[in-house]
């Protein structure tokens, strides 16, 4: 089941462990999503601001 984080520094943090970074663009938002090997970890953002939150991840990033 996945966990939805709402803190950008600690979806950074988590992406120090995971697998890779989904990135689903919609028309009002963002979604981010970390593949780690146990669980799924989701968060929200705003269009404006995400490739601020992007540069901050550690790991490989895809658009779905």
């Amino acid at each position: 089941m996945p966990v939805e984080v709402f803190d950008v520094d600690k979806f950074a943090q988590l992406s120090e462990k995971a697998e890779y970074c989904d990135v689903k663009r919609l028309k009002n938002v963002v979604k981010l999503k970390l593949r780690t090997t146990r669980t799924l970890y989701t968060l929200k953002v705003e269009p404006t601001r995400t490739d601020e939150v992007l540069k901050k991840l550690k790991c490989e990033t895809r658009e779905v």
